[in-house]
């Protein structure tokens, strides 16, 4: 991967995307810090991602309708300017003017990393270079939950979580900014015209994958508030930052790994056995251990996260018309984010029961992607298009499942 424009565009989409992984802890933190109850700020933080995933596809669709520059970097100004605003109405107690703003801040989230995976056939025309930035893509974008929730938890603890989502604001104001400035982000345009009002969501394949991932998302979103309970229940206040943390290390190890070894099976039959695997990984919180043990049991359904996420862009990229790929990717995004509003949500109210109740939240929800996969195998055939296309794959073109 020498293409000049790659590492411009990884790094860029990776701080423009800080947001994420530091905006919902930085809101959990500043809602605790002003005397709220963990549920309601769970819930807060459910609300901005829900919305965050209800706008991706709608922005991706503009996208491929207008281009990159004009829909990404209108909806990046208002986010940052959304962000950058939150903090006084929570301390000024606005709840109302604050559930607005974090709705608006989410829904305006710039769909980088759906532009981003649409940008690579145009920046690596060569399919096995495109394979192995896809893997270290999607395992790298696990960086933003290594260094996002310790750098929010740092900031937190040296000044206050007004800092945090202030820092978190700029820092996609600016990864924003290296993406869109570049030579691909300012040419792209998108390829064929839109075959359905519905977009990607006509491919009764597609539908069920975006289900499936619903339960890989709530998966996520789940661990994050069982992290913050499990670090009052333990008094060890580092392991909120430090669990999804761990996840991503995991997953950033794994991307390094697919970026030099092709896997058997085609992407959906990849996509079967991680999401098989991912749900089995979960098992270890159940027995709900110590802070060192927890922080190591992450790591696993972690690495299996990216073999699953990147056989999950590849199978839609095999069942996508062309015209409509940033849409796809967006509704990809959505259905992770969506199931992690979920989760995250579900897990605060389960924050005064047992331990248990919390910690078997994340299998549950993987459990639920694995059932709706293994049963939809006849559903993730590519549909024929007329481009030939079809080598952008993860492993070989038997069909190997597990």
């Amino acid at each position: 991967m020498k293409a000049p424009s790659v590492v411009r565009l990884l790094a860029g989409t990776l701080l423009g995307r800080l947001p994420t992984g530091m905006a919902p802890l930085a809101i959990l933190l500043l809602v605790q810090d002003d005397g709220g109850s963990l549920p309601h700020a769970g819930a807060l933080c459910a609300l901005y991602g829900l919305a965050a995933a209800l706008g991706q596809p709608l922005l991706g669709r503009l996208v491929d309708r207008h281009g990159q520059t004009l829909i990404t970097g209108s909806a990046t100004a208002l986010t940052t300017a959304v962000l950058l605003a939150l903090p006084a109405a929570l301390d000024a107690g606005q709840s109302a003017a604050a559930n607005a703003l974090v709705v608006l801040a989410g829904l305006a989230t710039p769909p980088l990393e759906a532009g981003l995976r649409a940008l690579w056939p145009h920046v690596l025309p060569d399919p096995e270079q495109r394979r192995a930035a896809l893997a270290v893509d999607t395992g790298s974008q696990g960086l933003i939950y290594i260094a996002g929730p310790p750098l929010t938890v740092a900031l937190a603890h040296a000044f206050n979580p007004a800092a945090a989502l202030v820092a978190a604001a700029l820092a996609g104001l600016v990864g924003a900014a290296v993406v869109l400035s570049s030579g691909p982000s300012r040419t792209w345009r998108p390829t064929g015209r839109r075959a359905s009002l519905l977009g990607p969501l006509h491919h009764a394949g597609l539908r069920r994958l975006f289900i499936a991932l619903n339960g890989t998302g709530f998966a996520l979103g789940a661990l994050t508030v069982w992290a913050v309970s499990a670090a009052d229940r333990q008094h060890a206040p580092w392991l909120a930052g430090t669990v999804p943390a761990a996840l991503s290390v995991g997953s950033v190890a794994a991307g390094a790994l697919l970026a030099h070894r092709v896997l058997p099976g085609t992407p959906a039959a990849q996509l079967r056995c991680a999401a098989a695997v991912f749900s089995v990984s979960w098992l270890p919180l159940l027995a709900d251990p110590s802070p060192w043990a927890a922080v190591a049991a992450v790591v696993v359904p972690g690495a299996v996260l990216t073999p699953l996420i990147t056989s999950a862009f590849l199978t839609t990229e095999s069942l996508t018309a062309p015209g409509m790929v940033t849409e796809a990717y967006a509704w990809l995004i959505a259905a992770v984010g969506t199931g992690q509003a979920a989760g995250t949500a579900l897990a605060g109210l389960t924050t005064t029961h047992s331990a248990h109740t919390t910690a078997a939240l994340p299998a549950l929800g993987a459990a639920f992607t694995a059932a709706v996969l293994l049963t939809s195998r006849q559903h993730m055939n590519p549909t024929p298009h007329p481009t030939p296309s079809k080598e952008n794959r993860l492993g070989r073109p038997n069909d190997l499942d597990c």
